[in-house]
């Protein structure tokens, strides 16, 4: 089937169900309006491809008797006396930190390049971080 593209809002919004069914379904789904065009696609295709660009981003590494997690190109970093704390802070972190960019900091030059990170962490739960960060998740 071809892509589902509604160059109107209108005509987009009477037919929403066929959007979701077509990005659900993972075929192409997109809505124009004036010179932006918005691209529908389901959770876990998104938060996949979010998962390999993000691939590696946090480095657990031990330090005096304790851990720390830093987050590469973010500034996040968190520590603990053992591994799973230090993953439990940095994931309260980088919810700080998702929380903070999209209040203020996506207009920031040094932060607008942590949009996909970002999106990975407000649209995972503390189990899908967990496994990222572990790097055992899909």
């Amino acid at each position: 089937m071809p892509a589902l593209t509604y160059s109107r809002f209108n005509d987009a919004r009477a037919h929403l169900k066929d959007l979701l069914d077509a990005a659900e379904a993972g075929r192409p789904a997109s809505v124009a309006r004036s010179e932006q065009s918005t691209v529908l696609v389901d959770r876990e295709r998104f938060l996949q491809q979010l998962r390999l660009v993000n691939a590696r981003r946090v480095e657990l590494v031990a330090e005096d008797g304790g851990w720390v997690a830093l987050v590469r190109d973010a500034p996040v970093a968190a520590d603990g006396d053992t591994v799973e704390e230090a993953i439990g802070e940095v994931i309260v972190a980088l919810r700080e930190y998702a929380e903070d960019w999209s209040d203020r900091l996506h207009l920031a030059p040094n932060h607008g390049a942590n949009w996909g990170l970002v999106q990975l962490v407000d649209h995972s739960t503390d189990d899908e971080l967990r496994d990222w960060i572990l790097g055992t998740g899909e």
